[in-house]
């Protein structure tokens, strides 16, 4: 029983900070979605599934946070690169300060 509760925190820990995660990695360069989940999983150890990160990145661009172009590669097919927009940036901002003072906070807790 004990381990359900466990895992179903982390999987709402997981889903709680992916917005923020995409955000921080898109700041520091345009990416495309394999190598936003490859990102994530060396930045975060979360291993997520291309039936994840498409949803998240369609609601960021919805949302107006990130944008994406598509660009021509020497060989193979198109890929479609994200980047952070100005709202994004401002959003992640917020984001940071956030985060900052919740994890302070929580770490006096601990």
């Amino acid at each position: 029983m004990e381990s359900n509760v466990i895992a179903k925190w982390e999987t709402q820990m997981k889903k709680g900070t992916l917005d923020f995660i995409i955000l921080l990695l898109l700041k520091k360069k345009e990416q495309y979605g394999y190598e936003l989940l490859e990102q994530i999983k060396l930045a975060s150890g979360y291993d997520i599934s291309e039936g994840t990160i498409y949803p998240l990145l369609n609601r960021l661009k919805d949302d107006l946070l990130i944008e994406s172009k598509w660009v021509e590669m020497e060989t193979g097919m198109p890929r479609k690169y994200y980047s952070i927009t100005n709202n994004g940036q401002a959003s992640l901002d917020k984001m940071i300060t956030f985060w900052t003072v919740l994890s302070a906070n929580l770490e006096n807790l601990i």
